[in-house]
C-alpha cells in the first residue's frame, strides 16, 4: 500500500506540469496571432472604432465651429432630427433612391452576366465593356453624366427633341432629379455586380446543365430552376452589399446636385456633410450619422433575417 500514494502524487505532478506547458503554448499561440492582427488592430481602431465612438460622443453635446464640445445636451439633438422636415425629407430620399437604384442594378447586371457567359466567340470583349464602369471615379463618371444631363447641349435632351419630345430639365426639375442621380448610380454600379454575378454563374455546376439537356429542358427552363436558384447566395451578397452602399452615397449627389432642386436628392449622407461642415453644427451631424449607422444595421438585419433562410447553398 505504500507504494500506491508516491505513484498518485507522480501522475498529479505530471498531470499540473503537462496542463501548465498546454496553457504556456495557448498563451504563446495567442500572443503570436495578435502578433499578426496588430497591424490591422491599430488601422481599425485609428479608421474606425476611435471615429465611431467620437461621433457617438459628439451627438450629445452642442460644439463650436472647430468642433469642440460646449453645451451637453443628451437626448436633444435626436429628439430635433425626428421634427427637423429637411432631416425626414432625406430619409424618404434615401429609402427611395435605395428602391430606384438597386433592383434594376441587379436586374441589368444579371442579364448582362448571363449574356456574357454564353460561350461566344469574342464574348471576352464584351465581358471588358461591361465591367468597365468599374474603373471609373465617381467624379469621372458624375461630370460625363453632367453633361448628358445638360438641358441645352445634353445628348438626352438631344435626343428628345429629335424624337419630337420636350426637353426635361433633368437636374432642376423635383421630379426628375433623383431619377436622374439614380440612373447615374445603376450606371456607376453595373460593373461591379456584374462581375461579382458573373463569378457566380462561372461556380455552378455544369453537370447540373447536362442534366436538364438530357431530360430535354429549354432555356429559360434551366434559368428559373437551376441558374436563378443556385445564384441566390451570389445575390444575398450583391443585394446586401448594394443596399449598404446606396445608403451612403455622396459624390455624385455633391457633384450633381448639391442636394437640391428643393432638397429632392438630399440624401442623410449628404444632410449630414451639410450639417457638419456647412453649418458647422458638429453635434448635430453626427447624431445624423447615428441615425445612419442604426439604419443600415437594421436593414443587414433585415436582410439575414428574411432572405438568408431562402438561399440556396450547393
Amino acid at each position: 500500500m505504500s507504494m500506491i500514494y508516491p505513484t498518485i502524487e507522480t501522475n498529479e505532478t505530471y498531470l499540473h506540469q503537462a496542463e501548465r506547458v498546454k496553457r504556456q503554448n495557448q498563451m504563446k499561440s495567442f500572443l503570436k496571432g495578435m502578433l499578426f492582427l496588430l497591424p490591422s488592430i491599430i488601422l481599425f481602431s485609428v479608421f474606425v472604432f476611435y471615429p465611431m465612438f467620437k461621433t457617438i460622443y459628439l451627438s450629445f453635446f452642442l460644439t463650436n465651429a472647430q468642433g469642440a464640445t460646449t453645451v451637453f445636451t443628451g437626448w436633444d439633438n435626436y429628439k430635433a432630427l425626428f421634427v427637423d422636415p429637411i432631416f425626414i425629407k432625406s430619409v424618404k430620399n434615401t429609402f427611395l433612391f435605395v428602391f430606384y437604384t438597386v433592383p434594376p442594378t441587379v436586374i441589368i447586371s444579371l442579364i448582362l452576366a448571363v449574356i456574357a457567359n454564353e460561350k461566344l466567340k469574342g464574348i471576352g470583349f464584351f465581358r471588358t465593356v461591361f465591367s468597365s464602369t468599374m474603373g471609373v471615379s465617381v467624379a469621372a463618371a458624375s461630370v460625363f453624366w453632367l453633361y448628358l444631363f445638360n438641358p441645352t447641349m445634353g445628348l438626352l435632351n438631344k435626343v428628345l427633341e429629335t424624337s419630337g419630345l420636350d426637353a426635361i430639365e433633368w437636374l432642376t426639375d423635383p421630379k426628375w432629379a433623383l431619377i436622374a442621380v439614380s440612373a447615374t448610380t445603376i450606371w456607376m454600379n453595373i460593373g461591379f455586380t456584374f462581375l461579382i454575378l458573373l463569378g457566380g454563374l462561372q461556380s455552378i455546376d455544369s453537370s447540373l446543365y447536362e442534366s436538364a439537356d438530357i431530360e430535354g429542358s429549354g432555356y429559360f427552363y434551366k434559368l428559373r430552376r437551376i441558374t436563378i436558384p443556385m445564384l441566390s447566395p451570389t445575390f444575398f451578397f450583391v443585394i446586401t452589399v448594394s443596399i449598404i452602399n446606396t445608403f451612403q452615397t455622396f459624390g455624385q449627389i455633391d457633384i450633381l446636385t448639391q442636394g437640391g432642386p428643393a432638397n429632392g436628392t438630399n440624401l442623410i449622407v449628404y444632410s449630414i456633410y451639410r450639417e457638419a461642415f456647412v453649418n458647422y453644427q458638429f453635434g448635430a451631424a453626427s447624431a445624423q450619422a447615428v441615425v445612419l449607422f442604426i439604419l443600415i444595421l437594421l436593414m443587414t438585419a433585415l436582410q439575414f433575417k428574411l432572405v438568408e433562410r431562402k438561399v440556396h447553398y450547393q
